[in-house]
């Protein structure tokens, strides 16, 4: 008899569990063809995610900026690329901080002349949605065609800056920023980081050119509450010209122009801006205002109900400016925090701020580290504050003054902020159900 024998082969690792159903196949075909046809927007939400998840961080931001929302894919984007990335800065938004931070990338290596203005207006469509603050630390000014004659070995003096003016003009940030709809804060810094040895008076320039670009697109920012311009070497014409320009605007509340070249007759520009503005913080620590500057603020002051907080750290007000700022806030009802630290102040000033410590009940900190208030000065800050309730914070350091008036003060401070604490933990605001 013949017998025929019959083998079956089998894999044994073989099983319909590892066949992929039908739609998650299909979600995969819709990532690997994302960038050809988008289709997110048509997907059921569980489904949604599962695309966004497998999607490339390297997709052209005209594919993705518009049509994914999904925050873990833009945490992705933002944790591949930047190794710092507090989102808590940006409001807790991934997608609102790639934004922002990508938009200043490219402004800080923009070379006026050399880069494609295209790289910044085509972004706009993309990013106008998102972006709420910009922080430009450094402009780099276009390079220079025509070397200059080495006759004369100027290249490292500020003599430089001026010969080279034409060359200087940084990027007109207009049409961005008037094309933000959600900008609310601006800072800026005219100047180059990290320039090593190639180092020249000319990468520091904060041309005229530069300013009446930059006035011009403030003041057509109408929705902007913030804005910084800090060692820019802003001078007293440039202040002048960006004052007039925001003395109506309609939202600005905080102008930080610390660490400039603002001299008396630029202080007197931002005097009136007090006056006609709504103005609350105004920050110039680290200028050069003297006596009639500090007058000319005064003036503003007894004419402003919104300033909060003025910071003139760092100046040259003197005994002339810190008495007027003085008797300004015998009127004044709004100024919160005053910072006069540094400024070669001595016991005049601290006997008018005697007055201003026995009748203002706004005021709630005061600074006059670094000065020569001197034995009597402190006496007469302390005869002020006997029944003032109000200041919780008062710095003396450096201030001259006698120890044990200084210990007496910081009692009296203290107290002040202790009652303020009880106070808030009685009377919590109670908050709308």
């Amino acid at each position: 008899p013949f017998y025929t024998r019959r083998c079956i082969t089998e894999d044994l690792s073989w099983s319909l569990v590892t066949v992929p159903p039908l739609t998650e196949l299909c979600l995969q075909h819709i990532a690997h063809n994302f960038e050809k046809n988008p289709i997110l927007n048509y997907l059921l939400p569980e489904h949604q995610k599962k695309v966004v998840d497998r999607l490339s961080t390297s997709l052209p931001l005209t594919v993705t900026a518009n049509t994914v929302s999904h925050e873990d894919y833009w945490k992705r984007c933002c944790m591949e690329r930047w190794q710092v990335c507090e989102v808590s800065n940006y409001g807790g938004s991934w997608k609102r901080m790639f934004f922002e931070r990508h938009l200043e990338n490219i402004l800080k290596f923009f070379i006026p002349n050399s880069t494609d203005p295209k790289q910044v207006l085509d972004l706009i469509p993309l990013c106008k949605g998102y972006v709420r603050k910009l922080e430009i630390d450094q402009f780099l000014p276009p390079l220079q065609v025509d070397q200059k004659e080495e006759s004369n070995d100027l290249s490292d003096t500020e003599e430089d800056a001026e010969l080279d003016e034409v060359y200087t003009h940084h990027y007109d940030l207009k049409d961005l920023i008037t094309a933000l709809p959600h900008l609310q804060e601006l800072h800026l810094t005219y100047g180059v980081k990290s320039c090593g040895m190639n180092f020249e008076w000319s990468l520091f320039n904060f041309t005229e050119l530069d300013c009446s670009n930059l006035a011009t697109a403030v003041k057509m920012c109408r929705n902007l509450k913030v804005f910084k311009l800090t060692r820019s070497k802003v001078d007293d014409e440039k202040i002048k010209l960006l004052a007039r320009n925001l003395q109506h605007h309609p939202c600005l509340l905080e102008l930080d122009l610390s660490h400039n070249l603002i001299r008396d007759h630029g202080a007197q520009a931002l005097g009136k801006l007090i006056s006609y503005s709504k103005l609350e913080t105004l920050d110039l620590c680290n200028n050069q205002i003297c006596h009639l500057g500090a007058q000319a603020l005064a003036q503003g002051l007894t004419e402003s109900s919104t300033l909060t907080s003025l910071n003139l750290r760092l100046n040259f007000v003197e005994d002339k400016g810190g008495e007027a700022i003085g008797r300004a806030l015998l009127t004044n009802t709004s100024l919160k925090s005053l910072h006069l630290g540094s400024n070669n102040l001595s016991e005049p000033t601290a006997a008018v701020f005697s007055q201003v410590l026995a009748q203002n009940t706004t005021l709630t900190s005061i600074s006059f580290s670094c000065n020569h208030l001197g034995l009597d000065g402190g006496k007469h800050l302390l005869e002020g504050l006997t029944n003032n309730k109000t200041l919780t914070e008062l710095d003396l350091r450096h201030a001259e003054v006698e120890q044990e008036t200084d210990f007496l003060i910081h009692e009296i401070v203290w107290a002040n902020r202790e009652a303020v604490r009880l106070g808030s933990l009685q009377h919590p605001t109670t908050e709308p159900l």
